[in-house]
């Protein structure tokens, strides 16, 4: 796993851009980036951090839609948030 398909050369072990760099993986999963299969291969395939951070929010946020979607929320406690809401404007 330390290299990707079709990558000439191994990965760079540390990112002087981490912050920068995780921004914009999450954009790409959040699908705010038009080009972001050619910018998410790209990056994966030269930087070891990038590349674990990303997989790891995908890991992650897949566990979230299992868990959180497949529950319905009761019909008192969504009144209750509405109503709440309706307070607060």
């Amino acid at each position: 796993m330390d290299k990707m398909e079709g990558a000439s050369e191994p990965r760079k072990t540390q990112c002087q851009e981490t912050g920068k760099c995780f921004e914009l993986l999450e954009s790409i999963l959040d699908g705010e980036i038009d080009n972001s299969k050619e910018v998410l291969k790209e990056k994966l395939a030269k930087c070891q951090p990038c590349f674990e951070h990303f997989h790891l929010e995908q890991a992650i946020r897949d566990v979230l839609k299992k868990k959180c979607t497949k529950q319905k929320l009761p019909p008192q406690l969504a009144e209750s948030i509405r109503s709440k809401i309706q307070e607060l404007k």
